[in-house]
C-alpha cells in the first residue's frame, strides 16, 4: 500500500502540467524521432534510434512516477491548519544555536521543495525533526551534514511562494 503524499494544489497542479507535457509534447516528439530512426535503416549501429528510444524509456519512467505521485496526491489547503506547532505549510524561524544565525524554512510536499526558496519537504531528515514542535522548543537535528542545535523562534502561517518573479 502506498504512502499518501500531502501537498499543495500548486504542487499537485505543477504535476499534472508535468504529466500533461510529456503525454502531449515529448512522448509524441520521442515516436516521432524514432519513426525517423527506423526509416534509416540498420538499427544496431543506428546512434539516434538508441538515444530516442532511451529517452522514451525516460519518460515512460517518470510518467509511471508522477502516475503514483498524483495516484497518493492528497491536497492540503495549509491556510486551514493550525500553526501553533510545526506541521504542513507552516513557516518556521530557526535560530541556529552554534552561530546564532536566523534561518526561515517552509513546510511543503517533496514534490514542491526548493531549498534556495527555504522550501522543505515534510519528508526531508529536518522537517521530520521538527513537525510537532512549539515556539521555544530546542532540537538537536541529526542532518546530512551533521548534528545541529537549533531554537524554535517563531511558527506561524503564512501564503507559500513557489517561484522567483522577478
Amino acid at each position: 500500500m502506498s504512502q499518501a503524499q500531502p501537498m499543495t494544489r500548486f504542487g499537485y497542479e505543477k504535476l499534472q502540467a508535468e504529466v500533461n507535457h510529456l503525454k502531449t509534447v515529448e512522448r509524441p516528439a520521442i515516436v516521432k524521432a524514432i519513426e525517423e530512426a527506423v526509416a534509416l535503416g540498420d538499427l544496431k549501429e543506428n546512434a539516434e534510434y538508441h538515444a530516442a528510444k532511451e529517452r522514451q524509456g525516460q519518460i515512460d519512467d517518470r510518467l509511471n512516477e508522477l502516475s503514483a505521485l498524483l495516484g497518493n496526491a492528497q491536497i492540503v489547503d495549509p491556510s486551514t491548519l493550525e500553526h501553533s506547532r510545526v506541521s504542513f505549510g507552516s513557516t518556521v524561524v530557526l535560530c541556529d544555536m552554534d552561530t546564532d544565525e536566523e534561518v526561515t524554512y517552509t513546510i511543503v510536499g517533496g514534490c514542491e521543495s526548493n531549498p534556495q526558496l527555504g522550501l522543505i519537504s515534510f519528508a526531508s531528515p529536518l522537517a521530520k525533526q521538527l513537525l510537532g514542535k512549539e515556539e521555544g522548543d530546542e532540537l538537536k537535528a541529526k542532518l546530512p551534514g551533521g548534528m545541529k542545535a537549533f531554537e524554535v523562534i517563531e511558527v506561524k502561517y503564512q501564503e507559500i511562494v513557489f517561484e522567483c518573479h522577478d
